[in-house]
């Protein structure tokens, strides 16, 4: 079934500080192609408040586009890779299937049928934006490799924190502590069955953390609570910031670990058996505990973000993954 002629409303970042709505006008839709009319989406809090102020480095501009992105950093942008939809049109059996995508904020679009990933029917659409932060957090779980009955911290109890935090407790024996500057945050923490500790209170001789804060005091926290020869997994992005790490002191004497985690590459353990779909495809069905509901701000329309965006990516906002609802 094809698609014909019709106009689409995107996001775009144009300036410091500036957001609109431009039109989009969607051609016929051409072969190996599905047309998706998006339902739900998620903000990336973090990478988008840094696109907002033009903070995304020069030498990061190509490594930092995502895989639909529109435009150019610094500015005018069409950012985001979380999008729910349900295809109207595309190669026969895809149509009316509600799916994935890694696609920027946008009422309708057009992309490869090889890039969306059908969502199961037991997952709510609405949690299922959850895929990409949880496909990040997967990674690092990958990438640090922690085994059964370790004590494990996560410094910062944003959406990735979370998840990596709710991914480390399936592991057998493992004591999880979510970590984070705000007393609040432990309502989350109980309700995804994690441990929870102020930075202050946290816990020491840690086998594995995991620092997702993007400050450099999270990170002095991480490298002073973890265990001799263990190893610190950093999955914050600081964008254009300059970041003072404590490396003097017992650092090398203690023997520490600092790896970098990103999602733009498989982990080194598992990627010679698997691929970048693969792993999407499993980040998708982990949403699928009722648990992670408590990280869902209540939707905003979608033609609302202009004016309310700035203030839900303002740091202390107090959201975690903010919801889009779609017309």
């Amino acid at each position: 079934m094809a698609g014909g002629d019709e106009v689409a409303a995107a996001l775009w970042y144009t300036g410091p500080g500036h957001i609109e709505i431009r039109n989009e006008n969607l051609g016929p839709l051409a072969n190996g192609k599905v047309r998706v009319r998006a339902l739900y989406g998620a903000i990336s809090r973090g990478t988008e408040a840094l696109i907002l102020a033009g903070r995304v480095p020069a030498s990061e501009y190509q490594r930092m586009r995502a895989p639909f992105m529109g435009g150019a950093f610094p500015f005018p942008v069409k950012y985001g890779y979380s999008t729910i939809g349900r295809i109207e049109a595309g190669p026969e059996g895809l149509a009316g299937r509600t799916v994935f995508t890694l696609y920027p904020h946008q009422t309708l679009f057009d992309l490869p049928a090889e890039s969306v990933v059908i969502v199961p029917l037991e997952i709510p659409l609405s949690r299922a934006v959850l895929a990409a932060n949880m496909e990040t957090a997967l990674n690092a779980t990958w990438d640090a490799a922690p085994g059964p009955a370790g004590r494990i911290a996560v410094i910062g109890a944003g959406v990735v924190g979370a998840l990596v935090g709710f991914l480390c407790a399936r592991i057998e024996g493992a004591e999880v502590t979510l970590v984070d500057i705000d007393p609040a945050r432990e309502a989350l923490a109980r309700a995804l069955g994690l441990n929870f500790a102020t930075s202050k209170a946290a816990p020491v001789d840690c086998d594995f953390v995991f620092h997702t804060s993007a400050t450099a005091a999270g990170l002095t926290t991480a490298i002073n609570i973890a265990r001799d020869e263990s190893t610190i997994v950093e999955l914050s992005w600081y964008g254009a910031g300059m970041v003072s790490v404590p490396l003097g002191g017992a650092f090398h004497s203690r023997r520490l670990k600092i790896v970098s985690s990103q999602v733009g590459k498989v982990a080194p353990s598992h990627r010679a058996t698997w691929t970048h779909r693969q792993r999407l495809e499993a980040a998708i069905k982990l949403t699928a505990d009722p648990r992670l509901d408590a990280l869902l701000a209540p939707a905003v329309a979608f033609r609302e973000l202009p004016s309310l965006l700035p203030d839900i990516l303002k740091p202390g906002s107090g959201v975690l993954c903010q919801l889009i609802s779609y017309p």
